[in-house]
């Protein structure tokens, strides 16, 4: 690892032992200053030992060329294996965890998170931040697994290693893209339970002030006790403020420091992890326009950082982002992703998370005119019904939302919080006429809705542009009068036009009080539909093939006068299934 004039390394003991706080002194001026150089003109900078030299513009040609490279499957890891899952610190156990089964997958992306939770809080040898090195086993009833007493972190650093150059290595071996994710501002700290209070950062301990929650009066200075602190409305409570200029100073560094250490392909900025970044959208109120040229500038210096360290290396480092598929959403939060991708700041673009506002087709749009792909992000349904996040759990659902993301023009699946290296879905998602043979799920909304206010006041109403149904925002239905929703579909086997694969489609409609079909008229795409058969608490219809359209399906409910006063449509779900192949012989 390189130096840096004036790093001073102090032990901190106490709630989190063993954890290492690394910092240059004084740790952040009262202004920005970042180490980070502007590259300008056909300038050529001095390169490492046995780099090619190279000139601005031809780095930005070959970025720009690495930049459009297949990548069919992109795999978020969030780097919890040398913290939890690592029996012996081993490369080998690393990557047994989630990396090695998937050779000869779809994947040939890897965005590596190295923990980042909280802000500045690593498992890879910074010299900026704080290494996690933490073992506490808390005694709590939500702590079930040892808490953190497998954390290899210590361990594989004095070995000589850590897990990023661990993963770097392995993806440079097997010719597959290697990324570090780094999440902006990362708010596990706040959510409680056995762990909360190990992951809050001396950073934010030494300086309440750059937290979107102000510290009360007569509170102890370094405390991590929420009661102690003016919780803000919206969000992670200990979400760092960018308002600050040694925030944003420190997060360039943490990227530069990584790019000058780590031969990495391309660093990840994630703006959704956790998707608050100034004060005043923490407590109700839009980004102000200067909050955006803030944040803008630091992207910026990011940006240039890359170059810079590119040119030293001679071959560049991509920079990619994940942030909400709104760009007005992404407005009020302070992120400008449009001026971003007009000049030129950002390589690839992933979105969506928790929740999704728009259609595909518009964050593809977007990025398509400035040249950027896009890649939808595909992550696990934080719904709380139960029967409603078992299906949308299913390996079926995620092939259908891959499908109809592939359909509206994205350059590739992102996946998110999904860590089997066994499951099929790294072999499957990958290939959009593959998934024509396989069974899907369809559903209208996969992930939550009540979770976008959470992060923004009236995100909801304010800003989501398409169809929604779920347990948590179901549809009413009152006698006579029609309900309809649309449903998106994509990949649709022909009918008959494979004997050997023949296929069957059903409609799944949940109604709360289970009126019974009876007291229902259902149609798809205006053909009414019968033959409906109890499935407790769904009612599944069969439906002939031809009657489902690849793209937008208007499937609609009428509650017939004199059965029951009112109901609720609670969700709905198209259930494409592909059978054992039925043709023998050559």
């Amino acid at each position: 690892m390189k130096s840096r004039p004036g790093v001073r390394i102090a032990l901190i003991v106490g709630l989190l032992p063993l954890l290492i706080f690394v910092t240059e002194s004084g740790c952040a001026s009262k202004h920005s200053t970042s180490p980070v150089n502007t590259t300008q003109g056909e300038q050529k900078m001095t390169t490492l030992a046995g780099a090619k030299a190279m000139t601005l513009p031809a780095l930005r040609e070959a970025r720009k060329k690495l930049a459009s490279r297949p990548r069919r499957i992109i795999f978020n890891n969030d780097g919890n294996e040398p913290v939890y899952y690592c029996d012996v610190a081993t490369p080998e156990t690393l990557l047994a965890c989630r990396t090695t089964p998937l050779l000869g997958s779809m994947v040939d992306s890897i965005f590596y998170c190295t923990w980042s939770s909280g802000f500045g809080v690593f498992t890879h040898n910074t010299k900026i931040g704080e290494i996690f090195t933490s073992t506490a086993n808390p005694t709590h009833p939500d702590n079930k697994t040892g808490g953190l007493s497998k954390n290899k972190t210590a361990e594989f650093i004095r070995q000589g290693t850590d897990p990023l150059r661990i993963m770097v290595d392995f993806c440079k071996a097997n010719r597959i893209e290697a990324f570090w994710s780094f999440r902006m501002n990362d708010t596990h700290d706040a959510w409680g339970s056995w762990y909360g209070n190990l992951l809050f950062p001396q950073l934010k301990k030494n300086h309440p002030e750059w937290l979107v929650s102000p510290l009360k009066t007569g509170a102890a200075p370094a405390s991590t006790n929420v009661k102690d602190y003016d919780r803000s409305k919206h969000g992670g409570w200990t979400a760092m403020d960018f308002n600050h200029p040694e925030v944003r100073d420190l997060a360039v560094r943490f990227i530069a420091e990584v790019c000058e250490n780590y031969d990495v392909d391309g660093i990840e900025m994630d703006f959704l992890r956790h998707a608050v970044y100034f004060k005043g959208p923490a407590w109700g109120t839009d980004a102000t326009a200067e909050e955006l040229a803030r944040l803008t500038d630091m992207v910026r210096q990011v940006r240039n950082a890359t170059e810079r360290i590119g040119l030293q290396r001679g071959r560049p480092i991509l920079v990619a982002i994940r942030v909400p598929d709104s760009v007005e959403y992404s407005k009020a939060m302070g992120i400008d992703i449009e001026r971003w991708l007009a000049d030129g700041l950002v390589d690839t673009m992933a979105v969506s998370d928790y929740f999704r506002l728009n259609p595909w087709s518009a964050s593809v749009e977007l990025g398509h005119k400035y040249g950027v792909p896009v890649y939808a992000c595909l992550s696990e349904t934080r719904l709380r019904d139960t029967e409603a996040a078992k299906i949308r759990s299913a390996p079926a659902c995620y092939r259908g939302r891959a499908a109809v993301a592939w359909s509206e023009g994205v350059d590739g699946i992102y996946m998110f919080n999904a860590f089997n290296p066994q499951s099929p879905l790294w072999r499957e998602l990958g290939n959009a006429d593959g998934l024509r043979g396989l069974d899907k799920t369809f559903v209208v909304a996969a992930r939550g809705a009540q979770v976008i206010n959470f992060w923004m006041a009236d995100g909801e109403k304010r800003f989501l542009r398409r169809a929604y149904l779920s347990p948590e925002r179901p549809l009413p239905l009152e006698p006579g009068k029609p309900a309809s929703i649309e449903l998106r579909v994509a990949g649709m086997p022909v009918a008959n036009a494979d004997l050997a694969r023949p296929a069957i489609a059903t409609l799944r409609l949940r109604i709360a009080g289970d009126p019974g079909a009876n007291a229902l008229v259902v149609a798809l795409n205006g053909t009414p539909l019968t033959g409906a058969i109890v499935s407790s608490p769904w009612l599944d219809y069969p439906v002939a093939l031809e009657l489902v359209k690849n793209g937008p399906n208007r499937i609609e409910v009428t509650l017939n006068p004199g059965n029951v006063p009112k109901a609720k449509w609670l969700d709905v779900a198209l259930q494409v299934k592909v059978l054992p192949s039925v043709r023998s012989g050559p």
